[in-house]
């Protein structure tokens, strides 16, 4: 994957998470498209990518959160750097390990968003389990749908190409 094809899929994922946001993600299972996008960039292009997307991605939704800077950022660059060593150490082509790595993200993600924010004593998080598992799991299941889609498109495309010329 280039540079060029990670960075497009962490600004979709931003425009997409910041302008449905309030319509689609909302309530105790938010879906988190940019986490989404970091971990399979990581997972497709390595660890020093999955760093670098995790920091451009985090930083770029903590300023447009009006949270802290630099929390959102930070957890986003550490999974995106661990994603990416799982995906050069172990095979994550197929749906379920990719479902398990996203489960995993989402979880380390959230634990190290919310004990920051309880370690500098900005916000209370009283009982998040059942929110944070709702949304590993969401994320987990929209992550593979979307690269089962990503994944099936060309293969469309091509099918549509080849029927066309087959009817002339």
């Amino acid at each position: 994957m280039s540079s060029a094809a990670a960075l497009a899929a962490i600004l979709i994922a931003i425009a997409l998470q910041t302008t449905l946001g309030g319509l689609v993600f909302r309530g105790s299972t938010a879906i988190d498209l940019v986490l989404i996008a970091v971990v399979l960039v990581a997972i497709k292009s390595g660890p020093v990518t999955g760093l670098l997307a995790g920091t451009v991605a985090g930083l770029l939704q903590d300023a447009l959160s009006g949270g802290v800077l630099g929390i959102g950022g930070m957890a986003k660059t550490i999974v995106g750097f661990l994603a990416g060593v799982l995906g050069r150490q172990f095979i994550v082509t197929a749906p379920l390990p990719r479902f398990v790595v996203l489960l995993m993200a989402t979880g380390l993600h959230a634990a190290m968003f919310m004990g920051l924010y309880t370690l500098l004593n900005l916000r209370q998080f009283p009982s998040p389990y059942t929110a944070v598992v709702g949304q590993a799991f969401a994320n987990a299941l929209v992550g593979v749908m979307a690269v089962t889609l990503i994944e099936w498109l060309p293969g469309l495309v091509d099918r549509h190409r080849v029927g066309r010329i087959l009817k002339r």
